[in-house]
């Protein structure tokens, strides 16, 4: 087989770069270790920046979004069970989507196979070959039988655990990373929303998030020990301990039900440079991950995309080929920024097991702050919205 780019991981980020160059002309082939139902089966966040909702729809898959996203001007925080809201579009005039990972990969899948894509599931031994070479490929093993991919450039869009990150050399390679002492215990439930737009809490007790998928299903989180066990937690303790931690006028008004959906995330930030090495480029969770705290982990995937599909239009179609050679130091400024805003939101918001009740005064002090400074407010605006690209 031979293709101009072959693309290692069929989710969100490989399916979006994929799409993005069959707009410009440029071949690509999908190798996605996993079933395709097993790929459009998995719960994750929801909130979209602006500039993802941008790329969706240059890419051709906005229809849906359009039609069933909620748009989002602002959000809520909380401390001492009280909450304030930061309005995004007052002050910076910019929002955000709300528009499940689930579906933006659905709408995707769509899009790549009504174009006729070569997407193969259930690959194995996945293995990149000579890629400080001008002559790279990938082989793969599938139904029994070892096969190779020749192409020009390989794309790693495989995630934390897969083989892309891993194939460049120990020596070249430096990684970053910062493990958080909790996680987030997360309920899907088929219910209404408590609220309009997103509720993030603090409390002594620990961290609570009030999100949503669409009008009648709801998505719940409140920080827990990772140590912890599904089985422990029955659906009324959650709710209960839910209500403890947000808003009191939310905890009186919210509907709850059962659960459709429980799990427990471990939250870290990750970083690895550089995000290239010969033919190879890292997009998305291959390169780096943030705690899930102001809903970075996918934005930044699309990022990615925007720098790498901007770099190989360039090379392919305009004979330019300064984007490839800088895509690492270009999309690492922007990851920075974001693992570093991530960072501070998850500190402000947690509850961390040593934490004193100096530690609990400090973050309600900061909140405080936040409820009336019209310049800290911004500062939180524009990174959540999202910083261009």
């Amino acid at each position: 087989m031979r293709t101009q780019v072959c693309i290692i991981g069929g989710g969100p980020s490989g399916l979006l770069l994929s799409q993005l160059l069959h707009t410009v002309g440029i071949s690509s082939i999908i190798l996605e270790r996993q079933s395709r139902d097993h790929v459009l089966g998995r719960i994750r966040a929801g909130v979209l920046e602006w500039g993802t909702v941008d790329m969706l729809r240059k890419a051709g898959v906005g229809t849906r979004m359009n039609a069933e996203g909620f748009e989002h001007t602002g959000t809520f925080l909380s401390a001492k069970n009280r909450g304030f809201r930061i309005d995004f579009n007052a002050l910076i005039g910019k929002k955000v989507m709300v528009y499940g990972q689930t579906e933006v990969t659905a709408d995707l899948y769509a899009a790549r196979t009504d174009a006729g894509a070569t997407l193969l599931h259930n690959v194995e031994n996945v293995t990149p070959i000579g890629l400080d070479t001008d002559t790279p490929s990938v082989s793969f093993d599938q139904d029994g039988t070892t096969k190779t991919i020749q192409c020009d450039y390989i794309a790693g869009c495989d995630g934390f655990h897969g083989v892309s990150r891993k194939s460049i050399p120990a020596n070249v390679l430096r990684e970053f990373e910062r493990v958080y002492p909790f996680g987030w215990l997360g309920v899907l439930s088929e219910t209404p929303p408590v609220s309009h737009e997103l509720i993030y809490a603090n409390h002594e007790r620990g961290f609570a998030l009030c999100s949503m998928r669409n009008a009648n299903l709801s998505r719940y989180y409140i920080q827990a020990p990772v140590t912890d066990k599904i089985e422990h937690w029955s659906d009324d303790a959650f709710w209960d301990e839910l209500r403890r931690r947000i808003p009191t006028d939310a905890a009186d008004s919210i509907i709850t039900g059962p659960s459709i959906e429980k799990s427990i995330a471990p939250l870290r930030s990750f970083v690895a440079e550089p995000m290239q090495w010969g033919r190879l480029y890292l997009v998305g969770d291959a390169a780096h991950i943030v705690p899930p705290t102001g809903a970075k982990g996918l934005n930044l995937a699309v990022s990615d995309v925007h720098y790498l599909f901007t770099a190989l239009d360039q090379h392919y179609n305009h004979g330019e080929n300064g984007g490839l050679a800088t895509y690492s130091q270009t999309a690492l400024k922007r990851v920075w920024n974001a693992i570093r805003f991530s960072w501070w939101f998850t500190t402000m918001m947690h509850s961390y097991p040593d934490q004193s009740p100096f530690d609990q005064a400090i973050q309600e002090a900061e909140l405080s702050h936040l409820e009336t400074s019209q310049a800290a407010q911004t500062n939180l605006a524009e990174n959540y919205v999202g910083l261009p690209y």
